[in-house]
């Protein structure tokens, strides 16, 4: 612990004796190069780690995206931070190589609208899971979203027993490309097409 404390203090993060243009060159392959290595989306704290203290860390990420564009990769904002992604239009290009598809691919048509529900009215319980459906909502259905790291826990629903309650995860956030559920798409328009409508489910 405390060598690597020591590593990271001797890291030269202000880079005074290089000219703003080299300076700001050498920042933005510092803040690229944390993301790329790292299998989480990195956290702006976690940047800011590797940058002196007059960088703006937004104008840096938008000129690393400026130069990605036209690659098949980009840097995008999901689950609080940044990370690498391949882009949309090659999913099949990797399924065919790797067979690795795209995340939802893992869940059945039932398991992803239960996930979509959980991440709208979340904290949600099993039992209120089922109202919305109008059928019980299996344990082995709960335990594969949590399995895969998308739905956790939440507080004790204030309920006869006190029943558990469920949330998404950044694990879910990350997967689906989400920086915040606010990301979320509309409510509204998914109600208005007959996916979710809790209103109509609960009467």
């Amino acid at each position: 612990m405390g060598r690597r404390a020591k590593a990271r203090s001797s890291l030269d993060n202000e880079l005074a004796d290089l000219p703003a243009e080299l300076r700001w060159r050498e920042w933005m392959g510092r803040v690229e190069a944390v993301i790329f290595a790292s299998r989480e989306p990195v956290t702006r704290e976690v940047l800011a780690r590797v940058v002196g203290q007059g960088c703006h860390l937004d104008l840096i990420i938008d000129d690393i995206q400026a130069e990605l564009r036209g690659r098949p990769y980009e840097l995008v904002a999901v689950a609080g931070g940044w990370q690498h992604r391949t882009r949309k239009q090659f999913a099949d290009v990797i399924n065919t190589a790797t067979g690795a598809g795209e995340p939802g691919s893992v869940l059945s048509q039932s398991e992803t609208l239960i996930l979509m529900c959980i991440a709208y009215y979340q904290p949600i319980t099993r039992g209120e899971l089922g109202r919305f459906f109008g059928k019980e909502i299996s344990r082995d259905v709960i335990g594969h979203l949590r399995r895969l790291g998308f739905i956790g826990s939440g507080p004790r629903a204030p309920q006869p027993g006190a029943p558990y309650t469920y949330v998404t995860t950044k694990t879910f956030l990350a997967q689906f490309g989400f920086d915040t559920l606010r990301d979320l798409p509309d409510i509204e328009a998914l109600e208005d097409a007959g996916l979710l409508s809790w209103q109509r489910r609960q009467a």
